[in-house]
């Protein structure tokens, strides 16, 4: 097994730094790790996995774009929100519905109406 890498960058005031500089550094800055991992059989690719990770801070993913957790609705705070916009769907839904539903007892309102109505002039 080969031994750990031990990376000590130095800090802007020429003394060494530790694990807590160093993080805020890659936090502050930010941190991209790609790579693909490809699986191949008799020179045939039978699988390719991408790999994309970035290590920032939230404020730095923010200034980046990437802010996919205030618009999943199990992580985002404001939840609250998109149960409202739900439940006025639902009501939109409920709406069409009772006008689906009346539509169809005067279809067959009238079906039957005709069907009475043909039935007594054959009499």
């Amino acid at each position: 097994m080969a031994p750990p890498i031990r990376v000590n960058l130095p800090a802007p005031d020429g003394r060494g730094s530790g694990l807590v500089d160093v993080l805020d550094r890659v936090l502050d800055k930010g941190l991209v790790v790609a790579g693909d991992v490809k699986i191949s059989l008799a020179e045939v690719e039978l699988l390719t996995i991408r790999i994309r990770l970035i290590v920032c801070s939230i404020d730095k993913a923010q200034q980046i774009g990437l802010d996919w957790w205030k618009h999943d609705s199990h992580l985002a705070p404001g939840r609250n929100r998109l149960s409202a916009e739900n439940e006025e769907l639902r009501k939109h839904v409920r709406v069409l519905e009772r006008k689906i539903a009346s539509l169809t007892s005067i279809r067959s309102t009238g079906a039957r109406r005709q069907r009475r109505d043909g039935n007594a002039e054959g009499d």
